[in-house]
């Protein structure tokens, strides 16, 4: 029985990593998902980017040690806004969810500076990440600072599940606060959500193991934004979707448990005009919302249903 039980597990987990790695969709399973974040992590603390110029919003993000960039991942305007904001606040440091570590220290300034070599180095276009040329203004404005990868590659997420989240991710973990359970409406809230980002497809007992692995990813981020700061003195940029930016339950939880005197300041970044949908709860999600128009991309969910 014990030994099924691991073969059911190992099984699931194996599914679980595939969607969140978008082998199952047509577009990465992190858009959709993003997307579907981003919609309902707004707020009335958020501006727009009609209301409001980069420079205010470079202003308000200035001056903390750590700060969020968020996304949604194929949004091109999302990208540019990034890139400015480097460029305004000038990082000593970048922290990328898109990359490893190991691959970030294959960056140096001369192949930051040339779009084709720094997607030939990160080897891209097999990544599963949306078009490189939508990132490429991001990483030539980071070409001065110090780069940090935080990708949690697929095999090594698989093995995660398996294992337990916390034992992965090793003695830090306790620090983290990744060795103890969300609370249970937290979960709740998380599970129901994957549920809404996979298209009410996943069956149920799998969503527990997909907010495992977004909690893996936002302590990963949260341990390489604090090393990134320890060696650089900061300010720190981190690049990433929405639902690790977001200040409530995305990376800057774990960063603050493990450093509670960090500052830290969040933009998460929207599409379209979302008003009627802000619901009062960006104050608490981000200290900045702006948003810009939607591109015009495929369903996420045919897949699902052509499964079906």
């Amino acid at each position: 029985m014990r030994k099924r039980s691991f073969l059911v597990r190992n099984s699931a987990a194996t599914l679980v990593v595939a969607l969140v790695a978008g082998l199952s969709v047509g577009v990465p399973a992190q858009v959709a998902a993003e997307v579907t974040a981003a919609t309902q992590a707004q707020g009335q603390a958020g501006v727009q980017r009609d209301q409001t110029g980069l420079g205010q919003v470079a202003a308000m993000l200035k001056g903390a040690d750590v700060i969020l960039l968020g996304e949604v991942h194929d949004n091109a305007a999302h990208h540019q806004t990034q890139a400015e904001l480097i460029a305004a606040l000038r990082p000593r440091a970048v922290v990328w969810e898109m990359i490893t570590q190991d691959q970030a220290e294959t960056l140096t300034v001369p192949v930051l500076q040339d779009a084709a070599r720094t997607a030939e180095t990160l080897n891209w276009a097999t990544s599963g990440w949306p078009d490189f040329a939508l990132y490429a203004p991001v990483f030539l404005a980071a070409s001065e600072a110090a780069q940090f990868g935080a990708w949690l590659p697929r095999a090594e997420a698989r093995t995660a599940l398996q294992t337990g989240i916390a034992d992965h991710f090793g003695d830090q973990a306790a620090r983290f606060g990744l060795d103890q359970p969300l609370p249970e409406a937290e979960q709740a809230a998380r599970e129901a959500a994957q549920m809404v980002n996979h298209c009410n497809a996943m069956p149920a007992e799998m969503l527990p193991m997909l907010v495992d692995i977004q909690r893996l990813r936002d302590a990963r981020l949260a341990a390489r934004a604090e090393q990134a700061l320890q060696q650089t003195g900061g300010p720190v940029v981190v690049i990433t979707g929405n639902g690790h930016a977001r200040l409530d339950w995305g990376l800057a939880v774990y960063l603050k448990r493990a450093v509670p005197q960090i500052s830290l300041r969040a933009l998460g970044q929207i599409e379209g005009d979302q008003d009627a949908e802000m619901g009062g709860q960006g104050a608490r999600r981000f200290d900045v919302v702006l948003s810009a128009r939607a591109p015009t991309r495929p369903d996420p969910c045919l897949a699902f249903r052509s499964a079906d």
